[in-house]
């Protein structure tokens, strides 16, 4: 069915690059107007989806500035998982999730790999939507060093999930056989956690908290910029 979209090596044809920016931009939009609620004045407003399509540019933006890369995909980038975080956090896990995919979508025409569509779910569009969970906490303190650890936490489970069903052929040759079965949790967590910790130390730099929370105030609508 999607053999058109998809080449023989599991990456996507030059019609597969054009279904999959049409359906990304199709889904921002369609995300933008209903992620409110069915309130015309509860809707995401041209505010909100500005700033939603900035942190998301951020994100993409940081994606290709690697520290560290694994060789099957995934790697410690400069600070992406955070600017995607925000979203959830200015304006609750509702709107969070839908940016999230977005940003999956994103990710997938950016190092687009195919071996079926649940494993595309998998590896892009629910591991990437499971950011916006940051915005689980954005009404209590340290609401979003919370939902960044949470963020992380749900993005690598389902990254775990396509390990198991669609990557242990991959598991490299001399990693001990008996710890086979944690695979890829080692393989996953293992990048994800390295960025989550060098995140969360940056965090506690006193100036940046500041600057961020002052960000989040104007991106909500509860003060401007000075």
């Amino acid at each position: 069915m999607f053999s058109f979209m998809v080449t023989k090596d599991g990456g996507l044809t030059t019609a597969g690059y054009g279904v999959t920016i049409a359906i990304a931009v199709v889904i921002f939009f369609v995300a933008g107007y209903l992620a409110g609620g069915r309130a015309k004045e509860d809707r995401m407003h041209v505010k909100q989806l500005t700033f939603c399509g900035m942190a998301l540019a951020l994100a993409y933006l940081t994606s290709y500035i690697q520290l560290f890369r694994m060789p099957y995909g995934g790697g410690v980038t400069l600070f992406s998982m955070l600017f995607v975080v925000l979203i959830g956090y200015w304006y609750g896990p509702k709107v969070g999730v839908m940016a999230g995919f977005v940003y999956g979508i994103l990710q997938f025409i950016q190092e687009p790999y195919v071996l079926s569509f649940f494993q595309v779910c998998c590896d892009y569009l629910l591991a990437f939507a499971a950011l916006g969970l940051g915005g689980l906490f954005l009404k209590q303190k340290n609401g979003l060093l919370k939902g960044y650890v949470v963020a992380v936490i749900a993005r690598g489970a389902f990254h775990v999930l396509g390990g198991y069903l669609f990557w242990m052929s991959y598991m490299p040759e001399n990693f001990p056989k008996v710890l086979a079965a944690v695979y890829p949790f080692v393989y996953n967590y293992g990048f994800l956690l390295a960025e989550g910790v060098l995140t969360i130390l940056v965090l506690q730099i006193p100036a940046l908290k500041n600057a961020l929370e002052r960000v989040s105030r104007i991106a909500r609508g509860e003060g401007e910029a000075m």
